[in-house]
């Protein structure tokens, strides 16, 4: 332990984008936060905020699923201005020349001007959609075609050479010109791509709920190879990649909900290995640093840290059973995860403990009805039976503790992050 964590320097310098870079290592360069003080600020947005923040400049940019789309600034946490996209929003923005791109469920991919807010340009999709299956986690009807409702994010996407890309529901990733909106070109995939694309070495990396995982040449959009995950035939429970990959030093990163973390050759989509969460989804897209992949899981409440060689376990944290999804940011000893429990934690990369943990006013109000004595979620209290109508209104019990599914971003010494209750918060 006399040898503290020092920053990778193959680490890509951070963009306002996804996980911090076109890689998306989830790698901040900031101070952040060892030892919280307190909130900084917060904005109180309509609707939910499941989307990431975007920090770029002296502006904070995040929507909403009310169909708002906020610049809130920076020091203040006041609003700058809104967009009214009308649609629900769950896509973290990219920022690139002055313009701020992301998509929306009207199918729409929107790109606003990052000082103004004022529409530049839009593009039509085939349309937006969630990915959907008979006998979804075992609910009933078995026969019914049942929409999933943790298909909870869009695709996010990254600017790359003049270039944006990103996922679409409509089982597409696109190639659109930065500047205009025009299709460069856009690549099928068998089923919803909410993933978000990587970018390294010319190649885009993305997965798909067709259980596929994708690296394809960035200027033309051919398929370089693809890679089989697990499926589900029956349920359909353990299928699916939503997690975005992570791309370093030749090897791309990326979980799945088939319950594993997979290691794949960048060069040639061999696996080099697999690391199993017995039966837990990998929701979260992991964190690359130092030889090690950082990475939470759904139902197990687990944070991993494995040798990023071996896949095998460094270390782990239990976050006493609540998932997440919200995927880690690391800014120099500081690792920051988001939970369903509706706290942000810190962990000590050096000690390994949690070092500070912040409770949001959803999860105190809420809280105590959803949890355990021993801290664990109580989902017997939320969840009536396996009709899908009820599997659905549980889910609404659950989110009302508050969850973190947005992504925690580091700048300076500042942690923000969205949460489900509509509150933008900074905390320093």
């Amino acid at each position: 332990m006399a040898v503290l964590l020092v920053a990778d320097p193959a680490v890509c310098e951070n963009i306002p984008t996804f996980r911090g870079n076109a890689e998306h290592t989830g790698i901040y360069d900031a101070a952040g936060v060892p030892a919280l003080n307190g909130v900084k600020w917060t904005f109180k947005a309509a609707g939910q905020l499941i989307a990431s923040p975007t920090v770029a400049g002296s502006t904070v940019y995040i929507g909403s699923t009310a169909g708002v789309f906020y610049a809130v600034d920076r020091e203040s946490g006041s609003a700058k201005w809104k967009f009214a996209v009308k649609a629900r929003v769950a896509s973290t923005a990219a920022v690139a020349n002055g313009m701020v791109f992301f998509g929306a469920y009207d199918g729409n991919f929107y790109a606003l001007d990052a000082v103004s807010g004022t529409l530049k340009w839009k593009f039509a999709t085939e349309g937006e959609r969630r990915y959907a299956a008979s006998h979804l986690h075992g609910s009933q009807p078995a026969k019914e075609v049942m929409p999933d409702p943790f298909d909870c994010y869009l695709s996010s996407p990254v600017v790359w050479n003049g270039a944006v890309y990103f996922g679409s529901g409509d089982g597409n990733v696109y190639a659109l010109d930065a500047g205009s909106g025009a299709l460069k070109w856009k690549f099928k995939t068998g089923d919803v791509v909410h993933a978000s694309p990587a970018i390294a070495d010319g190649k885009v990396y993305i997965g798909s709920w067709d259980s596929n995982f994708y690296a394809l040449d960035a200027a033309m959009g051919k398929e370089v190879w693809r890679f089989k995950t697990g499926e589900d035939p029956d349920i359909h429970n353990q299928v699916g990649i939503q997690s975005s990959a992570a791309v370093v030093d030749g090897v791309v990163y990326f979980g799945c909900r088939d319950a594993h973390l997979y290691a794949l050759d960048a060069k040639t989509g061999e696996k080099k290995w697999a690391y199993g969460t017995k039966g837990s989804w990998v929701i979260a897209s992991p964190a690359v640093r130092d030889g090690k992949v950082f990475f939470a899981t759904s139902d197990s409440g687990m944070v991993y840290a494995l040798d990023a060689r071996s896949g095998d376990v460094v270390f782990s944290l239990n976050l006493q059973r609540w998932p997440s999804f919200s995927s880690p940011a690391i800014a120099e000893n500081t690792l920051y995860e988001g939970s369903d429990s509706g706290h942000m934690n810190a962990v000590d990369l050096v000690n390994r403990k949690i070092a500070w943990s912040f409770e949001t006013e959803a999860a105190k109000k809420n809280g105590a009805a959803y949890t355990k004595a021993d801290g664990s979620p109580n989902y017997e209290a939320a969840y009536d039976s396996d009709f899908y109508d009820d599997m659905m209104a549980g889910r609404k019990r659950m989110m009302s503790v508050g969850p973190i599914l947005s992504s925690p971003v580091v700048a300076d010494k500042v942690v923000y992050f969205g949460g489900t209750d509509g509150m933008l918060y900074a905390l320093d």
